[in-house]
Parts: C-alpha cells; sequence; structure tokens
C-alpha cells in the first residue's frame, strides 16, 4: 500500500539530512486489522450487530429511566449517564470500522484523529468514574440506608456526573494537543481501527517521554478508581456478611449483582487485553487488534442487557411498553 502525502505545512529539513518533518500530517491511515483484509466484510457482521444492540439497549434503558418515575432514583441516574458514555465511545470508534469493513475508507484527517482520540479516551476513562458513582450509591444503600436519601440527593447526583466529566475531560485534554505538537517523519499509518494516543505517538520523530510520562499519569489515576471501587465493595460485603439471617444476605447482596456484572464487563477484557500485550509477546498483531475492539465494543453493548435483565422495573416497564403495543 502506497503511503499519502500527508504534510498541511513543512518544518524543516535536518542539516545533512534527506528526513523533511512535518508539524501537522494532513491524514493518518487506519489499517483495520493488519493481515485479514480479506475477511473484513465477514468480520463486520458481529461488529455491525453489537453496534445495532449497543444503540437498541442504552436508548432503552434512557427512554425506560425518563418514562418509569419510580427509577428517578440515584442509581438509575447513575445508570443513564453510563450509557450516554456508552453510546459516545462506541459510536466514536464503531462507524469508523464499519466505513474501514464495508467501503475500504481508510483515511481519517489530523483533526478528526484528534477528536477521536480525546473522545475515546476521555470517555472510556469518565465510564470508571460513574462505576465508582455507582459504587458509593451501592455502599450507602446497604451501610446507611436511612441516610441513603439524604446523602444521595438529586443535587449531589448532579454534582457528581458534572465532576467526573469535567475531570476525565480535562485530564484526557493533554493528550490531542501533545499530539498536535510533535512533527512526524517516519509514516501516516496506524495498524488499527481508531486514533489511539500512544499510536499516534510513536509516529512522531522527536522525543515522546512527556506523553509516555502522563499517559502512565493517567493510567495511575485510574487505577486509584479501580481501588475506590474496591474499598467501596469490601466495605458493602463486610456489612452483608454482618446481617442475621441468609435470606437478608442474599437479598442484600442481589441488589448488587447488576452493578458487579456492569464491573466485571469493563474489566475482565481490560484485564485480559493488558496481560496478552504485556506478556504475549509471541501473539498475532492482528489478534491484539480485536482484543482492543472488543474491549471498546462489549462492555456498552452488555451493560444495558445486564441492567435490563436484573433490575425488575426496567422489566416491568419495558413489558408495559410491548403489552400496550400489542393490545
Amino acid at each position: 500500500m502506497q503511503e499519502t502525502p500527508f504534510c498541511l505545512r513543512v518544518g524543516h529539513l535536518l542539516p545533512n539530512s534527506n528526513i523533511t518533518y512535518f508539524t501537522n500530517p494532513s491524514t493518518f491511515i487506519l489499517l483495520g486489522i493488519p493481515g485479514l483484509e480479506a475477511a473484513h466484510v465477514w468480520i463486520s457482521i458481529p461488529f455491525c450487530a453489537m453496534y445495532i444492540l449497543v444503540i437498541l439497549g442504552n436508548f432503552t434503558i434512557l427512554f425506560t429511566v425518563k418514562m418509569e418515575l419510580s427509577l428517578h432514583e440515584p442509581m438509575y441516574y447513575f445508570l443513564c449517564m453510563l450509557a450516554v458514555t456508552d453510546l459516545v465511545i462506541s459510536t466514536s470508534t464503531l462507524q469508523k470500522m464499519l466505513s474501514i469493513f464495508w467501503f475500504n475508507s481508510r483515511e481519517i484527517s489530523f483533526s478528526a484523529c484528534l477528536i477521536q482520540m480525546y473522545f475515546v479516551h476521555s470517555f472510556s476513562a469518565m465510564e470508571s468514574g460513574i462505576l465508582v458513582a455507582m459504587a458509593f450509591d451501592r455502599y450507602v444503600a446497604i451501610c446507611h440506608p436511612l441516610r441513603h436519601s439524604t446523602i444521595l440527593k438529586n443535587s449531589v447526583v448532579a454534582k457528581i456526573g458534572l465532576a467526573v466529566m469535567l475531570q476525565r475531560g480535562i485530564l484526557t485534554l493533554p493528550y490531542p494537543l501533545l499530539v498536535r505538537q510533535w512533527p512526524y517523519c517516519r509514516t501516516n499509518i496506524i495498524p488499527n481501527f481508531y486514533c489511539g494516543h500512544m499510536a499516534v505517538v510513536k509516529l512522531a520523530c522527536t522525543d515522546i517521554r512527556i506523553s509516555s510520562y502522563y499517559g502512565l499519569f493517567n493510567l495511575f489515576s485510574e487505577i486509584g478508581v479501580d481501588v475506590d471501587i474496591t474499598v467501596s465493595y469490601t466495605l458493602i460485603l463486610r456489612a452483608i456478611f454482618r446481617l442475621h439471617t441468609k435470606d437478608a444476605r442474599l437479598k442484600t447482596f442481589g441488589t448488587c449483582i447488576s452493578h458487579l456484572c456492569a464491573i466485571s464487563a469493563l474489566y475482565i477484557p481490560v484485564f485480559f487485553f493488558s496481560l496478552t500485550h504485556r506478556f504475549g509477546h509471541n501473539v498475532p498483531r492482528n489478534f491484539l487488534v480485536v482484543i482492543v475492539n472488543v474491549y471498546l465494543v462489549v462492555p456498552p453493548m452488555l451493560h444495558p442487557i445486564i441492567y435490563g435483565v436484573r433490575t425488575k422495573q426496567i422489566r416491568d416497564r419495558l413489558l408495559q411498553l410491548f403489552t400496550h403495543k400489542e393490545t
């Protein structure tokens, strides 16, 4: 494949060198799944089906919570925030992925690449923050049930959601800002479906330690989020095991099942990808690319299914809608 010329403005030629540095490449080329180009049409079928489920499932959650007054509670407000982040993450990546599969549309402009990078990384981080908020809601509901309505008022829920959005949005902002400053000279080909931060940074012809260190800082901040979830559920489990009867323990634990499943749907693919990326040195690149995209699409698809199946109010509301239409 020929590389597309990719300079918007030419920088300079290094002395005694024939390497031209470009401040901003005009386009990047997204390869999709390297080595499996012939199977792209077939691979698109499950990803397209998952994207349809993401859209239908998350919009169903949003509509059901809006229409059902009994669901106007902190847990379901956080669930709506999770649905919005899932829609943004999947739409930011899957639309371009499917255009590569179906139309071989591999080019993405430099500005669009930076926008995609910002939305994917910032909303992925927001998703973790929302799961922390949901864990806190379960902690208050189980450990301090009489104070739940006073601690988590609507105004507090709105402030938590705004804080998560601003914090993660601001922390991710340096990613595209730094990438925009680096000079490029090697190639404009990205062996993936989307513009990941490190995938683009590695194409730069300069010292990228600032971007690497900042990415590491963000990683440790997300590990702090994982610790918050762990602490919350440690306190929840301690409170559950202190209950006197087995039925009470099972009933109380049942209120956490949906959230635990949602956490598992997000973190198990992350854990698997991290292990594969670090220790699977002989793992083919195309397999790693598939794992990355499974991580981006599977949790948004599973979250509405998990909550739709496990939450009685949502099930009842959906049954009412369908039975009303049939009559």
